[in-house]
This record gives structure tokens, C-alpha cells and sequence, in this order.
């Protein structure tokens, strides 16, 4: 199948492509590479890629592709709170541009990144795919714009569905250290402390981004009728975790580390518990392989492997690296290129 990932060169993109290639697809590339030199080992596959910002995607662009699989995003909290109408122009309106313009383009199947942030606070209850929404961010509520939008989408010759993934771990050539397991376990090895900023008890679904990658595959080559215009939770049901227990986790595998609690940290209003069974009942070749127990463990063995300090690991926090660009007038306050060679950055 030929495809686009837009967002390919970010965290999760840059191991999609190698499942997706690894199968057998034809996989085409699109980013605007904000995130371009901060590559943790070695870089991943290389495919042809366009060189875009996924708000000046059109219709000409998307001729010939099967389908489109959608990362592109301002891809966290932190990045929401800088400038919510901007997290709202990339995020809401340039998905709705992107899936429209896909459907004028006649590729049939477009797959969306969406996000178990859209449950935002919803205390200790399980929730599966019918759930109410309860986003306490811009990121988390952009995601239920573009479910709502693009689903209206969906006709006979255009198949949407939505994979709400859990939050993402896991060791990647564009890493990130702004996601709690991959945090807690980088700040446990390059300083001794497995540094909570909350209380610790709120809950968070967890998945491994090789596992997310697999799961966009099972959806790409499931039977249409399986997931059309549909909504997966993607994780593991039995992988909801309390921070602590995470915390506790990271001291059991980084040696010599201790469990410290940020100073006035309270209880994170983000809590939720999400059951992820309907994406393997509905596509069976689909089950999750890792455990964050052995996420740990990989991302400890590769931290060590690569030599990690505190000042490498600061340069894989999104927000820090964007407002860097800001100060350096590489990126204007709308997110976008200025004309210099992004070679520079």
C-alpha cells in the first residue's frame, strides 16, 4: 500500500516507518522538521519525505497515496499552554484541511493520532471508546475537534478511523523526554532521583511506541469494514499505572536511584483509566508485545549504551527546543519556518 505519514520524523514517525516499511508498504514522508538534529543513536529508516508544513498540505499532494496516516501535531500539554490558538490551528484545522483534501484527492483510508488525553480528568473509572470527554488542555481538546469533524467525513469512498493512543514510551531516534515513563527513568539516571512532580497517584494508560506502531498497521491492513469511521483506544488494558508505581519500577532497574517528590507537588487533575479491548477484538492480529516493566529496562539499557548526561537529555524536551528556535528568530510566534537554511538549526 502507498502511503503518507505526515509527522514521520518525530517520536513516533521515526519507528512507524520502520514497521510500516518492514511489512511491505510504501512509505512517503511529510514535516516541516522542527525537531530536525535532536536525534538520540542512530537515525531511523530513511524514506522520500516532502519537506511541508502539514497547514500548506493540499490536494495535489496526496494524489496516489492509499492512505494517510496523521502524527503531525503540536504533540504535547507544555506546547499547548505556549499559544493555545496555535495547538488549535495545527492540531484542529489543519487535520480537518488534511482529511478533506485527502478525500478530494480520492485516497480512501485516513488514519488519525488521536489521544486517551481527550478522557482528560476522569478519576479511577475504566473507560472504553464510548466515554465522555473531559480534555483539561488545548492538545486534549483538539483531538475531540478533529474526531468530530473528520468522522462527518466518512462516506463509501473515504474511511477515517481514530487510534487513541495511551501515553507513548519507549526508546526512538527522535526521543523525548517529556513523557513520564521516558522522563522519570532519564532524571533517575543522569541525576539518582526518580523525580515526581505530583502527588503520584494519578493514573495514566501506557503504551510502548513500538506498540502504537503496530497497532496503526493492524488498522491500515484491516478489513475496511472492521474499523471505518471508528474509534480505538490503543494500549493494553492491564497497563494503567499510578505514577508511583512507575517511580517504583524506574528505582527497582536504575541502580542507586531513590524516589523524591517534588516540593508542593499535588495531585495531577489528568487521571484516567481506559480499557484498550476493542482494537484486538476487532482487528485479531493485533496484541501489544511490551510491558512498562521492560520499557524500563530498554530505555535504562540504552541510556547507558548511548552515554546519556543531563545536558544531553534536556535536548529532547519539546517545549524547550521550540522556544530555543523562538529566541534564535528561527520559527516565528505562529510555529513557522523563517527564511533560513533549516541546515542551521
Amino acid at each position: 500500500m502507498k502511503v503518507l505519514m505526515t509527522g514521520h520524523h518525530g517520536y513516533i514517525g521515526s519507528v512507524m516507518v520502520g514497521v510500516l516499511c518492514g511489512a511491505g508498504h510504501d512509505v512517503t514522508g511529510l514535516d516541516s522538521l522542527l525537531y530536525d538534529g535532536c536525534t538520540f543513536g542512530d537515525e531511523g529508516r530513511a524514506v522520500p519525505f516532502l519537506c511541508k508544513d502539514v497547514r500548506d498540505v493540499c490536494a495535489a499532494d496526496l494524489r496516489g497515496f492509499d492512505a494517510i496516516i496523521h502524527l503531525a501535531a503540536l504533540s504535547n500539554d507544555p506546547l499547548g499552554f505556549l499559544d493555545e490558538s496555535c495547538t488549535y490551528d495545527i492540531n484542529h484545522v489543519a487535520s480537518v484541511t488534511l482529511a478533506t483534501a485527502a478525500k478530494s484527492a480520492g485516497v480512501s483510508r485516513f488514519l488519525f493520532a488521536s489521544s486517551c488525553s481527550l478522557y482528560g480528568a476522569a478519576g479511577n473509572s475504566i473507560l472504553d471508546e464510548g466515554a465522555a470527554f473531559n480534555p483539561i488542555t488545548a492538545y486534549g481538546t483538539s483531538k475531540v475537534l478533529v474526531e468530530a469533524d473528520v468522522s462527518k467525513l466518512a462516506d463509501d469512498s473515504f474511511s477515517p478511523t481514530f487510534l487513541r493512543n495511551a501515553t507513548a514510551y519507549g526508546v526512538s531516534p527522535r526521543l523525548r523526554a517529556d513523557i513520564v515513563v521516558n522522563n522519570l527513568v532519564g532524571v533517575a539516571y543522569t541525576t539518582g532521583q526518580v523525580l515526581i512532580q505530583s502527588d503520584g497517584t494519578p493514573w495514566r494508560p501506557l503504551v510502548h511506541i513500538e506498540d502504537i506502531s503496530r497497532a496503526f498497521l493492524a488498522v491500515l491492513e484491516a478489513p475496511r469494514e472492521a474499523v471505518h469511521n471508528q474509534a480505538f483506544n490503543v494500549g493494553n488494558t492491564h497497563e494503567n499505572y499510578q505514577i508511583r508505581e512507575v517511580a517504583a519500577m524506574v528505582q527497582e532497574v536504575v541502580p542507586g536511584c531513590s524516589v523524591t517528590y517534588l516540593e508542593g507537588g499535588g495531585p495531577d487533575p489528568r487521571c484516567y483509566r481506559v480499557n484498550c479491548d476493542k482494537l484486538p477484538l476487532r482487528v485479531p492480529e493485533f496484541r501489544t508485545r511490551w510491558s512498562v516493566r521492560q520499557g524500563v529496562a530498554e530505555l535504562y539499557e540504552s541510556f547507558v549504551r548511548h552515554g546519556l548526561t543531563r545536558e544531553m537529555f534536556a535536548r529532547y524536551v519539546r517545549l524547550a527546543r521550540i522556544q530555543d528556535l523562538l529566541r534564535a528568530g528561527r520559527l516565528d510566534t505562529t510555529m513557522r519556518w523563517q527564511s533560513v537554511s533549516r541546515a542551521a538549526v
